[in-house]
């Protein structure tokens, strides 16, 4: 083995090695169970939200507010994407960040259409093995049932969507633009961000959207709307969280925020129950109503950024209850939220079926939530221990290598 070079000067005399310093690369921050958990319960929440006749559709966020789990799915998508590739593109640079964003677009997309081939293929079988064509017309595959070509190269094109699986073409949409946005933050965030509204409020006020198939049809989740709730939440992870720090502490904001969530949640729930009938004057709700979900109307924003203000103060970084034992299933289904959300809109349609064809009854109502989301628990369990289990394993080598 050839002898290590020796530096100039004293140690280059007396023929001792002099070892350079090597610069040490930071430490990696430890992972925000928060974003884990949250966006955990958005999925639990999705599921329950994309059951029809549901019963516990009646407690799930949607019914106690302007906002739903829509939102929290998009923030944190964004808030984690913004986070590991923005590293990356500080480190390594814009080619290769944009490289990953890409490859992460890619697999979005990828699983998109095993989604959509699978879940066509499960309404298909079912719609014909009960001989109801109500099930294909309610999950907006009747289309395909008589047009399958045209069909297919539509959905390629991510123009048709059947439901309940809109929100992934806009998450392939988002992270498509993600390097081009994440430059943007990393050099000008205030203008970034700026932009993004400026977007945003042309987008409401000439009502653009992508267009949709058939023809008369747009993007439920208007990418050019939510692409606001992305950006806001790239902005928060580059380094805006810090400049809101003194918002997030303000005990004054925290009350504000948690009066217009009580204000939001009674307009709301005026609308479904009768004894709050009248509570909300008529003039009201002729200002605020629609609440569009496919713009993203203000009030949902609003009503977000209150929920996550409120949140974020009474749930600090270091909360205990994130490595609660209870809390766990939750955590484990955030780290997996694309595998996640695909198995929640099977098995959500599976619910839906049962609830019409076997029984209605408020015990198969629970039981069919509740197995739905201990599946959802059990497949992100064995997706964390295949990965806990490689990691230990280390990167194989091939035959005959060295050991």
């Amino acid at each position: 083995m050839a002898e290590p070079r020796r530096a100039r000067g004293e140690g280059a005399r007396t023929g001792t090695v002099v070892r350079l310093p090597v610069r040490a690369r930071p430490a990696p921050a430890p992972r925000d169970l928060r974003l884990d958990f949250f966006r955990g319960l958005a999925l639990w929440l999705i599921f329950l939200d994309h059951v029809p006749t549901n019963v516990l559709n009646m407690v799930t966020l949607r019914n106690f507010g302007f906002s739903d789990a829509s939102e929290i799915f998009v923030f944190i998508s964004g808030y984690t994407a913004a986070m590991v590739y923005g590293r990356v593109m500080h480190e390594r640079g814009f080619v290769i960040a944009s490289a990953r964003a890409l490859k992460r677009a890619w697999q979005l997309y990828v699983a998109f259409v095993f989604l959509f081939v699978v879940f066509l293929a499960q309404i298909s079988y079912v719609a014909g093995r009960f001989n109801n064509p109500l099930y294909a017309e309610e999950t907006n595959v009747l289309r395909f049932l008589d047009e399958p070509d045209v069909t297919l190269i539509q959905a390629l094109l991510l123009r048709f969507k059947p439901a309940n699986t809109d929100i992934l073409p806009l998450y392939i949409l988002l992270m498509a633009a993600l390097p081009l946005v994440l430059a943007g933050l990393l050099r000008r965030p205030n203008l970034t961000l700026g932009l993004s509204v400026a977007l945003y409020a042309v987008t409401r006020a000439m009502g653009w959207n992508l267009p949709g198939w058939p023809e008369e049809h747009v993007w439920l989740f208007n990418p050019l709307a939510w692409q606001l709730l992305f950006v806001f939440a790239g902005w928060c992870a580059i380094g805006g969280s810090e400049r809101l720090e003194p918002v997030l502490r303000s005990r004054v904001a925290v009350v504000a925020a948690g009066l217009f969530l009580a204000v939001s949640a009674v307009v709301v729930l005026s609308w479904s129950v009768p004894a709050l009938d009248g509570v909300v004057p008529e003039e009201l709700g002729e200002l605020i109503y629609p609440i569009s979900k496919t713009d993203m109307s203000l009030l949902r924003f609003f009503h977000f950024l209150a929920l996550a203000l409120v949140v974020v103060h009474f749930v600090p970084r270091e909360w205990r209850g994130l490595t609660s034992p209870l809390a766990r299933p939750l955590v484990l289904c955030g780290q997996h939220s694309l595998e996640i959300f695909c198995l929640g809109v099977f098995l959500s349609f599976g619910a839906h079926l049962v609830l019409v064809e076997v029984s209605g009854r408020l015990w198969v109502h629970m039981a069919v939530s509740l197995a739905g989301i201990a599946i959802m628990v059990a497949l992100a369990a064995v997706m964390s221990w295949y990965h806990e289990n490689e990691k230990r394993r280390g990167p194989e080598r091939p035959p005959g290598g060295p050991a």
